[in-house]
């Protein structure tokens, strides 16, 4: 039986593993390669690893847990869990049952793009969602801001600390008044109308196209799309979740502990509005750490 399986081998979860690994705890990692910033060309914000693809950071830290021999990291999903603190199983989709101690949930969420064309094709390299990732490599340039709702008002202040050109695309929203006041007094223009095409050359922006038959050129297109689970294990272990402007959470106290005993969570499962490396990094280590310090007797 492992000390603790995690269940997501992206930043969140291989971080966790380091830290149980040091413990010289028995754990497992399953993983199905899919992590959410695959699609990014460079991984910004991380110590270290700035401006490095995404893939390869993961890579290397792959290798690194290597030279721990507590460490099992194995290419698979995990079909179910169940049981209870210190003798939980885990079902692979291989078909192989897997017995831990405690189990660690960082299997991220998936982002749910819009059907637009063009739009897939562009997400992460000009359609972006976090200005803490790209925003430093295309500050002064022409933003374009997809609305999402009233939480919106809060990101389109935020942008003009990376540049004063933005442009608000409302894609169906009614922006109240006093809210369109206040982007009008920040020089921040609104766009109506729906969007219904990217027209992109490799994924690069050309314009964004409208069902008023409107069209804007702009440079990048931040947008801040729903995401859900990558898996449903939550679900059907019943545990507590939170609603976000963008999707569920699992809920989690303060030591990355969810509504079951036994059970950790951490990454973008636990805060998928902030997409963030560090912060994933940072989350799966406390997770992995509080685990470990839980099984003490």
């Amino acid at each position: 039986m492992d000390d603790v399986i995690i269940i997501g081998g992206s930043f969140a979860g291989l971080a966790a593993a380091l830290q149980l690994g040091r413990a010289r705890r028995k754990v497992t990692v399953l993983d199905t390669g899919l992590p959410r910033n695959r699609f990014a060309g460079h991984s910004h914000g991380l110590l270290g690893h700035d401006h490095k693809p995404p893939l390869g950071i993961l890579a290397e830290a792959r290798q690194q847990l290597a030279r721990y021999p507590a460490i099992r990291l194995v290419n698979a999903r995990a079909d179910s869990i169940s049981g209870a603190i210190d003798d939980f199983s885990v079902l692979t989709g291989d078909g192989e049952s897997l017995g831990a101690r405690r189990v660690i949930l960082s299997y991220g969420v998936a982002d749910q793009l819009p059907d637009v064309p063009g739009f897939a094709e562009s997400w992460g390299t000009s359609i972006v969602p976090c200005p803490y990732c790209d925003g430093f490599e295309v500050a002064g340039q022409h933003w374009g801001f997809v609305w999402a709702g009233s939480q919106s008002h809060q990101s389109a202040k935020l942008f003009q600390h990376w540049t004063d050109k933005l442009t608000v695309f409302a894609d169906g929203h009614d922006i109240a008044p006093d809210i369109q006041a206040d982007l009008a007094r920040r020089h921040i223009s609104v766009v109506d109308g729906r969007i219904i095409e990217i027209a992109h050359h490799k994924g690069h922006i050309a314009t964004v196209n409208l069902d008023t038959r409107r069209t804007v050129a702009v440079d990048v297109l931040f947008a801040q799309p729903r995401n859900k689970p990558s898996a449903s294990l939550h679900e059907s272990l019943g545990l507590a979740t939170v609603d976000t402007p963008v999707g569920i959470a699992l809920r989690v106290d303060e030591r990355r502990q969810t509504s079951m005993p036994g059970i950790y969570a951490a990454g973008d499962l636990t805060t998928p509005s902030l997409p963030s490396v560090t912060q994933a990094s940072s989350q799966g280590a406390m997770a992995g750490i509080f685990a470990q310090q839980s099984m003490l007797v």
